[in-house]
C-alpha cells in the first residue's frame, strides 16, 4: 500500500525513515509506502515533515528598557525573516521562531541600552544595523537569515512624551518659518533677477536703437557728400567743357536768354559804357 503526498514551492519536505532523516524534498508529488507489519516482516516507517520557507514576520512587543542616559522607553520590533535550511530548522533548535524572538529581543536590548534617547530619536537605523550584526549569524546556524529588522513603535514615559511633543511643534513651526524665509528670499532674488535681466534687455535694445541710428544718420551724410562730391565734379567738367570750347558758353547764354523770353516779368540788364562831359573852367562848354 502507498499514498501520495505533493509538496507546494512554498515548502519543502524532510523524509525521516523509522526517525531518521534521508533527505530534503523539494516541490512536487512523491509516493510514500505505508507501514506493514507481517510479524517476521515489518516495512520501514516513513515520516514527511513538512516547512515552511516563505519570508514571515515577527513581532518583539512592548519591550521596555532604559536606554544609556537612564530614560524607560518601550519598543516594539519587526523582523522579516525566512528559513533558507529547513533541516538545521528543525534539527538545532526546538523552535526556531521561538528561539530568533529571543536572539532578536536581547539584541535589541543591548543595542538601545549603549544608546543615548537622542540617538534613538535621531538614528533609528543603528538600532536595525545593531539587530542583524548581533542576531544574523545565530540565525543562520539554525537555518534561518533575517530580512529585515525596524523598529515599529517607540513609547516613551507620559511627561517626556509631552515635552517631545512640544519640541516637535518648535521644530515643525521653526522648519515652517526657515522655508517661508527661504521662499521669500528666493522671489526676491528671481524678481531682482528678472528686473536685472529686463534692464539689461532695455539697455542693449536703446544701444542697438542708437547705434542704428548713428548708423543712419553716417549713411545718409555719407550720401550727400558723395552727392555733392559728384555734383561738384560735374560742375567741374562743364567748367572746363566751356574753357576748352567758348562757344559752349555762348549757346549756354543764348537758351538762358530764351527761356527767360518767355517769362513777361523777367527783365535783362545789359550793360553799357557811360560817358561823362567835363565843363571848361568858366562854365561854358565847347
Amino acid at each position: 500500500m502507498t499514498r501520495e503526498i505533493f509538496i507546494k514551492d512554498t515548502h519543502r519536505g524532510l523524509w525521516y525513515e523509522d526517525g531518521v532523516l534521508l533527505k530534503v524534498l523539494e516541490a512536487g508529488r512523491y509516493v510514500v509506502p505505508t507501514p506493514l507489519n507481517l510479524g517476521f516482516w515489518r516495512r520501514k516507517q516513513i515520516d514527511v515533515t513538512l516547512v515552511d520557507i516563505r519570508e514571515r514576520e515577527l513581532t518583539i512587543k512592548g519591550q521596555e528598557i532604559l536606554t544609556s542616559d537612564k530614560v524607560a522607553i518601550r519598543v516594539s520590533i519587526i523582523v522579516h525573516f525566512k528559513v533558507i535550511d529547513p533541516k538545521a530548522a528543525l534539527h538545532v533548535v526546538e523552535k526556531y521562531d521561538e528561539r530568533l524572538y529571543s536572539d532578536v529581543q536581547l539584541a535589541a536590548r543591548r543595542s538601545l541600552a549603549s544608546m543615548s534617547l537622542e540617538e534613538i530619536l535621531t538614528n533609528r537605523n543603528r538600532l536595525s544595523e545593531d539587530i542583524l550584526h548581533d542576531v544574523k549569524e545565530a540565525a543562520i546556524s539554525y537555518g534561518v537569515a533575517i530580512l529585515r529588522a525596524d523598529v515599529k513603535d517607540l513609547i516613551f514615559p507620559g511627561n517626556l512624551q509631552e515635552i517631545m511633543n512640544k519640541v516637535l511643534a518648535a521644530e515643525r513651526m521653526s522648519q515652517a518659518q526657515l522655508v517661508e524665509a527661504r521662499t521669500k528670499a528666493d522671489t526676491q532674488l528671481i524678481e531682482a533677477q528678472t528686473k536685472s535681466e529686463a534692464q539689461k534687455l532695455q539697455a542693449h535694445s536703446q544701444a542697438d536703437s542708437q547705434k542704428k541710428i548713428a548708423q543712419a544718420e553716417a549713411e545718409v551724410t555719407k550720401i550727400k557728400m558723395e552727392a555733392e562730391i559728384e555734383a561738384l565734379r560735374q560742375q567741374e567738367q562743364v567748367a572746363q567743357a566751356y574753357t576748352n570750347h567758348p562757344a559752349l558758353l555762348r549757346l549756354r547764354e543764348l537758351d538762358t536768354m530764351s527761356e527767360m523770353a518767355k517769362n513777361a516779368n523777367a527783365r535783362i540788364y545789359l550793360g553799357f559804357e557811360k560817358h561823362v562831359e567835363l565843363e571848361p573852367a568858366n562854365g561854358k562848354a565847347d
